[in-house]
């Protein structure tokens, strides 16, 4: 075991893989001088410009190459900086890595691993903060995975590089000096959540940073007298049905906590699917539709804090889970 932070521990499962594997490249911007979060600091003097490539500024022409390399047997890991500046690749994404294995009978891989830093960046405003996880979550073709902790991060990078297809890989752009353990003989395999906290009362599922408000909801919660059980996801897609189903049985009571707009995000996924299979009571909490404000004050709006946690856990027990939940806007505010 070994201190260590979310971008070095990110860092470490690259130098692992690069290797292993001659194949495994880097290409991306500013990805020579280690990244500008330091996910890859030292890796091109270790293996050089041709391995570690530096691109200019277009992102369509970045994924585009990442797929071309991949279908052409590489495992390349392509940087997008913030998963804002992804859009602009999106038919890469969309129409070529995340169709071709089906469309050509499996015939072609695209081993593509597509890092896209997600969530609220202070003071960066509504073209750097977005949490976007639903989007590709809804896209066939491709795993979402959004690792919560340094751990997390070391061991999922390496799983999303060893599985053969395209993998969308959210790393939240605020925890990247978060420090943790590593442990690097631990394995981590895509769909399998984490059990963050055993509790017998109600069912807490979250990821990516969200994760911290909601730990510390859950002792909050645990001074009332209210056990929670706190489920991190970590991939989204595809997503640990079986450990939220079973926790959900045993509680009765389910609560999904995202960073993301509440509207249409992944918790109504998991909220849906618990209610069908299970029958127990759920709720879910995220952000309002509206743009993340660049202003303290306007930016803390789109904020999940750990007392809206705790507030939504009360209700759900209490037996009155709200229709509109705190970030639900359907007044004039509203961005329609």
């Amino acid at each position: 075991m070994a201190l260590m932070t979310y971008a070095q521990a990110a860092a470490l499962a690259l130098l692992h893989e690069m290797q292993a594997d001659p194949s495994v490249v880097v290409v991306g911007e500013d990805v020579g001088r280690g990244g500008i979060f330091g996910q890859y600091q030292g890796l091109q003097a270790r293996f050089g410009a041709q391995r570690v490539i530096d691109t200019p500024i277009s992102e369509a022409a970045i994924l585009g190459a990442g797929v071309g390399m991949a279908l052409a047997g590489l495992r390349p890991v392509v940087e997008m900086r913030v998963v804002d500046f992804a859009l602009c690749g999106m038919d890469e994404i969309v129409n070529q890595a995340a169709k071709n294995r089906f469309m050509f009978g499996g015939q072609g891989r695209v081993p593509l691993v597509m890092r896209m830093p997600i969530g609220i960046w202070d003071s960066s405003a509504a073209q750097h903060s977005q949490s976007l996880e639903n989007w590709f979550a809804h896209l066939p073709g491709v795993v979402v995975v959004c690792p919560a902790t340094p751990q997390d991060n070391y061991s999922l990078l390496r799983a999303a590089l060893a599985s053969g297809d395209p993998v969308v890989y959210m790393e939240h752009k605020t925890l990247w000096a978060l420090e943790g353990e590593v442990d690097e003989r631990q394995g981590i395999p895509l769909g399998q959540a984490g059990i963050v906290r055993r509790g017998e009362h109600l069912t807490l599922v979250s990821w990516s940073k969200q994760l911290q408000a909601c730990a510390q909801a859950c002792e909050q919660l645990a001074r009332e007298g209210v056990e929670v059980e706190l489920i991190d996801l970590r991939t989204i897609w595809p997503w640990d049905r079986d450990s939220v189903l079973q926790s959900c049985a045993r509680t009765g009571h389910l609560l999904v906590v995202h960073e993301a707009v509440q509207a249409a995000g992944f918790g109504a996924e998991i909220a849906a699917t618990a209610a069908e299979q299970v029958g127990c009571k759920v709720a879910r909490l995220g952000a309002p539709r509206i743009p993340v404000g660049y202003a303290p004050v306007l930016e803390a709006q789109s904020r999940v804090t750990a007392s809206q946690v705790v507030d939504a856990a009360r209700r759900l027990r209490a037996g009155a889970a709200s229709k509109v939940s705190p970030n639900d806007q359907s007044g004039p505010a509203a961005l329609t």
